[in-house]
């Protein structure tokens, strides 16, 4: 009897067997570690000319203490910088309201008060507070209690360090290129033992150089350290305040003022010839940038008619002299008395070096890739009318008389300032974005934000998918049925013989 149960069972056992393998093999297995929710973060960069937001989201399982952060949203803040309102109460949250209410649709509802979200302000802020910082605090604190009133996990707002945000901005540019991680074909993120590139920053009130260096600074307020993704990494970064673009632009219808006399009319050889202005002198010297250049007799409503040159040498003479190369305590410097070790290896720029760069390349066909072709497309824009500019960029009718202020400047900031020549030069590339991130300080702080933030567990689960084993299941059914089935007729069969043998 015991030898006939086993041929019956014998081909039963072995069919499920043949199956069980089948769904091993065709059923793919997954993971035992379902990887948690992604967390999210948001990070407001207030700048001196406006205000972005920007989303972030990575997975809660961190790559080595630092999580893998991609951009999830992008929103631009209308009007200017909220330095800006400085004596209209309300103005600065009240311009925050539409981004933050697009960050609520962005971001499931399920993650809001997880979602830290962080305000830094830049040189703008920065500016304001060396003026007014009674004016600085209470923007502050107004667009902190706005930030509050929304249901994410606020993390404060302030004023960031020009180092800081050139060091920020050096983690995003290397993050993008992904010189820290980058995701392998064997589905882990994997260190591409590549090196940095260095980063050039030009925002409206200030500019910043930020590259990895092991020669030693000098400075030590020029050196920074920062430990990414299992590496350590230390940089040299400096911040000129009253350098950026607006500042500068500012910083040269002072000295022309100063130098010309300080009458109603005055020359401008960066201007093009066949375009003139009338300037309020309260908008060019209650900048602290300008305020030593300031008139004795001061009026901040004066208006001033400024008449162009379009004349190229004089432009970058004048733009040159906004610039102190003659001082240096140090060993080698860049301008104003700056430690600067030298420069190499690769750069990208971005911000407002990209928008001179790029309306070079729309006005003139010249790609400026080296000092020779950034100089030739200078002086081409600079001996340019205001309608030759028209006709190139209609789109950038309101800023088009600026352009080649802003090319003398760039030139003499890059080729003189930070010392690139024509073996550097070019190696430097000029970016807005990165795939779909924008370049810019705020993704390298989201960075390092998140390696504070707590880790998420692992959820354990099978190592089958729900309708594998759901499949399973149904299949371990039927057999039974067939075994059940198998017997009872086996069963019958030996019943029946049985009953014929007696």
């Amino acid at each position: 009897m015991g030898k006939q149960w086993c041929q019956f069972l014998a081909p039963i056992v072995l069919l499920l067997l043949g199956i069980l393998g089948i769904l091993l093999l065709v059923i793919p297995m997954e993971n035992m570690k379902e990887p948690p929710d992604y967390m999210y973060g948001i990070v407001l960069d207030a700048g001196s000319s406006h205000t972005a937001v920007y989303i972030y989201k990575w997975p809660a399982d961190k790559q080595n203490g630092t999580g893998i952060v991609t951009q999830h949203g992008e929103c631009h803040v209308e009007g200017r910088g909220i330095s800006s309102y400085a004596g209209k109460p309300g103005g600065a949250g009240g311009s925050l309201e539409v981004c933050l209410n697009q960050a609520m649709r962005d971001i499931p509802q399920s993650r809001h008060r997880l979602s830290p979200v962080y305000l830094g302000a830049t040189a703008g802020m920065r500016l304001l507070n060396m003026s007014s910082p009674t004016e600085s605090e209470k923007i502050l604190l107004e667009v902190r209690n706005k930030i509050k009133s929304y249901p994410f996990n606020f993390r404060g707002a302030s004023i960031l360090t020009g180092q800081e945000e050139g060091a920020y901005g050096w983690v995003t540019v290397n993050y993008l290129l992904e010189n820290f991680a980058k995701y392998g074909f064997v589905g882990r993120w994997l260190n591409p033992g590549k090196g940095t590139v260095g980063a050039l920053d030009l925002g409206g009130a200030s500019t910043q150089i930020t590259f990895a260096t092991q020669d030693t600074v000098e400075d030590k307020r020029n050196n920074m350290k920062l430990r990414l993704y299992g590496q350590d990494y230390s940089l040299y970064t400096h911040s000129f305040l009253c350098y950026g673009q607006d500042q500068v632009l500012l910083k040269v219808i002072a000295l022309l003022f100063k130098s010309q006399g300080y009458g109603n009319f005055i020359y401008h050889p960066c201007y093009p010839a066949d375009y003139n202005a009338s300037v309020n002198l309260g908008d060019v010297f209650d900048s602290p940038c300008t305020v030593k250049d300031r008139p004795q007799a001061y009026n901040p409503n004066r208006r001033v008619t400024v008449q162009g040159l379009g004349e190229y040498q004089y432009c970058l003479g004048n733009v040159s002299k906004i610039f102190s190369f003659s001082e240096c305590r140090f060993s080698k410097c860049s301008f104003d008395g700056v430690f600067q070790p030298g420069v190499t290896g690769s750069y990208m720029a971005f911000a407002g070096f990209y928008y001179t760069y790029s309306f070079l390349q729309q006005a003139t066909g010249i790609t400026a890739s080296t000092p020779t072709f950034l100089k030739e497309a200078a002086q081409i824009v600079c001996n340019m009318t205001f309608n030759d500019m028209l006709a190139k960029a209609p789109d950038l009718k309101t800023r088009l008389h600026n352009y080649c202020t802003a090319s003398a400047y760039m030139q003499v900031l890059m080729l003189r300032g930070y010392g690139f020549d024509e073996r550097s030069f070019p190696r430097v590339s000029f970016q807005k974005k990165v795939g779909d991130a924008s370049i810019g300080w705020a993704l390298g702080y989201m960075l390092s934000l998140s390696s504070f933030l707590p880790e998420e567990s692992l959820g354990i689960r099978k190592a089958l998918r729900p309708e594998a084993w759901a499949c399973l299941l149904l299949m371990f059914a039927l057999l039974l049925f067939l075994i059940l089935g198998y017997l009872l007729m086996q069963a019958s069969r030996h019943k029946k013989g049985s009953a014929d043998i007696i």
